[in-house]
């Protein structure tokens, strides 16, 4: 932890959600570098070799035994394992960047990625053919695009009701991302 970090008002352990190209990953990493505690990128457990997902019940298990640690950060947006990370968040921090910087982001990203053949997890790498998918369950921006809403209008109030002793920060805006960091990790 960052001898500037007060550890006595700093959560102990911080979900970090929101649309696909939001900066999930971004925040959470420096969160957890910040202060010195274990991370979680739940799409590196999940997506193993050539995109196969793992299965739900070695998923819950896997996840289950890292919330079980007494301090953590960790991203992602999996409704069969959101509970396991929910009932022990000390906070659940869920951006919300306008619809447009999303995509704009999420196309820089998946064509630097896809041009650079960057390894994201366990061998997999993202491919320019997927942007011309029509399908959301190959074409990262399309399912960003479906579900971009959701950050908005359900997931805060469902962290609300289903996490009732978790801080839930809805963070609208780049430099409230910004902010939100400097204030948590000064």
């Amino acid at each position: 932890m960052s001898s500037d970090v007060n550890p006595s008002t700093v959560p102990q352990r911080i979900v970090v959600q929101g649309p696909s190209g939001s900066g999930k990953s971004t925040l959470a990493t420096a969160l957890a570098r910040a202060l010195g505690v274990p991370y979680l990128e739940l799409d590196s457990l999940y997506h193993l070799q050539g995109w196969t997902a793992l299965d739900d019940d070695t998923f819950r298990e896997e996840v289950a035994r890292f919330a079980s640690q007494s301090r953590w950060v960790s991203d992602g947006n999996y409704r069969v394992v959101r509970d396991l990370l929910w009932c022990r968040a000390d906070l659940i921090v869920i951006i919300d960047l306008p619809r447009r910087q999303v995509i704009a982001r999420l196309l820089r990203r998946t064509i630097r990625r896809a041009l650079r053949r960057e390894e994201l997890w366990n061998g997999n790498r993202e491919s320019l053919r997927n942007l011309i998918s029509r399908d959301p369950e190959r074409n990262i921006v399309l399912w960003s695009w479906n579900t971009h809403a959701r950050y908005r209008d359900s997931v805060p109030d469902e962290a609300r009701a289903d996490a009732p002793r978790a801080e839930v920060r809805v963070l609208r805006g780049a430099r409230a991302v910004d902010a939100f960091f400097r204030d948590l990790c000064a």
